[in-house]
């Protein structure tokens, strides 16, 4: 029994012990005097104490039993505490390593299928390129999938939740994202049109990139959205203002430049680079506006968010696709010409994508969502090789390899310094300590050899 439990036990107060004068016989009954040593209601600090004193000034005939029986006594408390408290720690241990080993590995899942689906949607759009080229219907198209964010995350919730609630409440509950009185028609339009739109325009500014540059020249730029975060959110939201990111910023933007001299500042090139990076100055804008009028939101919440914007594309933007289909900018024969594997897989993948980076934060570290999103780009490169599609020069590889270690430098945290300080310390210390070690264990067999010889001898330093 831990000794929190045995403090709280009753009977264990000072003032239910019968104390003995000294010369006098002891009163009270050897019955009375085994209740009250019982290990079980016995604390440490408290009746133990006092019956040792007592049978040390006592000549009566309860003086060498209570000292035995305190004794007993004494052990059994400091034995249960010791045993209960250590069974605690080894378990609180085992239960951190586990819950780690387990992020560790959900980590490593989420990442893998992060970086997959990402690549899996890029090259989609690059084969549906080859028949079919209308990236706004494309872009449209897998925005309406979004809808089906909050129902899949519904299921999940009626699989894993022990009070499981009807599909209002929950719905009710997640739209806490738009204000206290939750989505009201005001909202919708206020909250959901500036952010549908930065979600439209992000995603087609991508699929235009997609025509004029490779995979992994594309997906490569895009990363640079994590500079423009920082800058955005420097500038805006008045972030803490860190130099090592001020670095990656740099690095991102001579990538960029790279990336475009690559090609010989070629005419395609350069319209190719400036979509990319449209796409990621947008996909900042959107992370930080965000932020700012929304804040942060749990997983159930970007769900609904998620599915909002869906509805509001469905709504509010499909006359935009009818207008370019009858003004001929993007035509096409009829539906049944249309690649609907290709879509289909396009929008599927590019959910999934949204699912895995919000189910991530959730299961395991979200510096590991970043890092898939990296990952992206040697896999778009394995991928472009493989068919034969891209031709890496110095000057390409060299911007890729840039932009990525900006990227990296990113998540970094804000306490980085004090984090590597500490760490560069803690290793001196541990130096340090082993060196005296070292010193000592040499005197300590000098000395424990010269006493068994019978002599003192000193060693010198």
């Amino acid at each position: 029994m831990p000794q929190s439990d045995v403090a709280d036990w009753p009977g264990t107060s000072r003032s239910s012990v019968t104390r003995c004068k000294p010369g006098a016989n002891c009163p009270s009954s050897h019955s009375s005097i085994s209740r009250q040593l019982s290990p079980l209601s016995v604390t440490e600090d408290s009746s133990a104490p006092i019956l040792e004193l007592q049978s040390r000034g006592s000549s009566g005939v309860c003086g060498h039993r209570a000292e035995r029986q305190n004794r007993s006594g004494d052990d059994g408390t400091q034995a249960h505490p010791e045993n209960g408290s250590q069974e605690n720690r080894i378990k609180a241990r085992c239960l951190s390593c586990t819950s780690v080993v387990l992020k560790a590995v959900w980590g490593l899942l989420i990442i893998l299928s992060v970086s997959s689906s990402w690549v899996g949607t890029t090259q989609i759009v690059k084969i549906t390129y080859k028949n079919f080229y209308c990236p706004f219907f494309m872009t449209w198209f897998s925005t309406n999938w979004n809808i089906m964010f909050f129902p899949v995350y519904y299921s999940g919730h009626l699989a894993t939740a022990q009070e499981k609630q009807s599909p209002m409440k929950k719905f009710r509950e997640c739209s806490r994202i738009f204000g206290e009185d939750g989505l009201t028609l005001k909202l919708f339009l206020k909250r959901t049109a500036p952010f549908s739109i930065l979600w439209t325009l992000t995603n087609y500014l991508y699929l235009l990139a997609l025509k004029k540059l490779t995979a992994t020249d594309v997906s490569a730029l895009f990363c640079c959205n994590k500079a423009f975060v920082f800058l955005l959110s420097w500038i805006v939201l008045k972030d803490r203002f860190m130099g090592v990111r001020i670095v990656a910023a740099i690095m991102a933007i001579t990538g960029i430049v790279m990336m475009a001299y690559a090609d010989n500042f070629h005419a395609d090139s350069i319209i190719g680079v400036a979509f990319a990076v449209g796409s990621a100055s947008t996909s900042a804008l959107y992370k930080v506006l965000f932020k700012m009028f929304l804040g942060s939101a749990n997983f159930g919440e970007a769900a609904h968010f998620v599915s909002t914007l869906g509805f509001f594309n469905l709504v509010f933007i499909s006359f935009t696709p009818v207008i370019l289909y009858f003004t001929k900018v993007e035509h096409w024969s009829s539906f049944a010409a249309l690649p609907w594997g290709c879509l289909c897989g396009m929008a599927g993948l590019w959910l999934a994508f949204n699912i895995l980076v919000n189910v991530g934060v959730v299961l395991t570290y979200p510096i590991l969502i970043s890092i898939g999103t990296v990952l992206s780009v040697p896999g778009n490169a394995a991928v472009d090789l493989l068919k034969q599609e891209v031709i890496f020069n110095v000057v390409r590889l060299a911007a890729t390899i840039i932009i990525c270690i900006g990227f990296l430098l990113m998540l970094l945290p804000e306490e980085w310094d004090e984090i590597t300080l500490r760490f560069i310390n803690s290793l001196k210390e541990k130096k340090s300590e082993e060196h005296v070690e070292d010193i000592t264990d040499p005197s300590v067999h000098l000395r424990s050899r010269s006493r068994a010889n019978g002599t003192v001898s000193i060693p010198l330093a």
